[in-house]
């Protein structure tokens, strides 16, 4: 059986086609105009829209036309999900923070599991190993810490990330020097101390990356981490198959 999840980002969409409970194709910066043709050519049998920008609903009745079985929208406070949701507050749950969360349970069930999201916004979220999701962090991302030094001051300069595999001093004897040792490694010193009080309060952690700047961030993070790029859409497709075969 063949479905699509659509994952709506602040800033790109992102398409997973899947068969026979494999991730068979990713598709990034999807436009709006673009998704039909997508589901014409992949012809799902399902299809799930989960969104962070417009409400999801608004994609998913647009498709269901072209979909000859369910065309489900997610929305985290009131979709069923393979896990216990001990947010406090459900309704304002992003939905790609609930996605990876349960992606991740997926992979490793019976184990706690925190996901680091890093993305527009630096998400953590955490799920014990009985299955419960707790919730977790949220704070500026890589590139918004960037541009809020820019767009907040006079004269500091809108910096690009330098490359992934680019040393970042500890002393800036510059501006942009300073200002990419204050971002990156203090994002970096920020990670690894809360990667401590997690893994001291949770035995057997296992923590995964993902995120547009999962690659930048893996090899300055303490202790085993695995990146796993497709989490979210991997995390659909199980809302998905349970909400289908239920």
């Amino acid at each position: 059986m063949k479905t699509l999840v659509l994952d709506v980002g602040n800033t790109s969409t992102k398409a997973g086609c899947f068969a026979d409970g494999l991730l068979r194709e990713t598709i990034a910066n999807l436009t709006p105009a673009a998704v039909p043709g997508l589901v014409q050519r992949w012809q799902p049998q399902h299809v799930l829209v989960a969104s962070v920008a417009a409400p999801a609903a608004e994609w998913a009745t647009g498709l269901q036309a072209l979909v000859p079985g369910r065309v489900l929208a997610f929305v985290p406070g009131t979709t069923p999900v393979p896990l216990t949701n001990a947010y406090a507050t459900p309704a304002t749950l992003g939905a790609d923070r609930l996605a990876a969360v349960v992606g991740a349970a997926g992979l490793w069930p019976g184990q706690a599991v925190l996901v680091i999201d890093a993305g527009t916004a630096l998400k953590l979220d955490l799920a014990a190993a009985d299955g419960t999701y707790h919730g977790g962090s949220i704070a500026p991302g890589l590139a918004m810490r960037l541009r809020a030094l820019h767009e907040f001051t006079g004269r500091l300069p809108l910096l690009p990330l330098p490359a992934p595999d680019a040393t970042v001093a500890l002393v800036g004897d510059s501006t942009q020097g300073s200002m990419l040792s204050g971002v990156v490694n203090g994002t970096v010193a920020e990670l690894n101390g809360l990667l401590a009080q997690y893994r001291a309060h949770y035995q057997g952690l296992v923590v995964m990356l993902t995120g547009g700047d999962a690659a930048f961030l893996a090899p300055r993070l303490a202790g085993r981490i695995f990146v796993v790029p497709e989490l979210v859409l991997l995390g659909l497709y199980r809302i998905l198959a349970y909400n289908v075969e239920a």
